[in-house]
């Protein structure tokens, strides 16, 4: 069984920068992809970015802002997030094979 543990989120002014964590451990840990979703109060999850081996994928709305990293070492994956706007208010949801979830990380963007 994979256990995720996130970190990172939190409270950030308009236009900063918060870089979250998502490490994955357990027995017999095949850990191919792993991503990150989000989800707004009153809105669906939505796909973030994935890494996938060396091939990385984004959403329009984060691409140029956000970039997914993976230490496969450690068998940990990072979400460096810049130019944060409120609307990237959300829960940050790390995931890994497509089916395992972690318990999620909240940020908020403010002033």
């Amino acid at each position: 069984q994979v256990q995720l543990v996130e970190s990172g989120g939190g409270l950030v002014q308009p236009g900063g920068s918060l870089r979250l964590s998502c490490a994955a451990s357990g027995s017999r840990v095949s850990v191919n992809s792993m991503a990150w979703y989000r989800q707004a109060p009153g809105s669906q999850r939505e796909f973030v970015a994935r890494i996938t081996g060396a091939i990385t994928n984004y959403a329009d709305a984060v691409k140029d802002r956000f970039t997914i990293a993976r230490d496969n070492a450690k068998n940990t994956a990072y979400l460096q997030m810049n130019s944060l706007k409120p609307e990237d208010t959300a829960v940050y949801y790390c995931n890994v094979n497509y089916i395992i979830w972690g318990q999620g990380t909240q940020v908020t963007v403010s002033s």
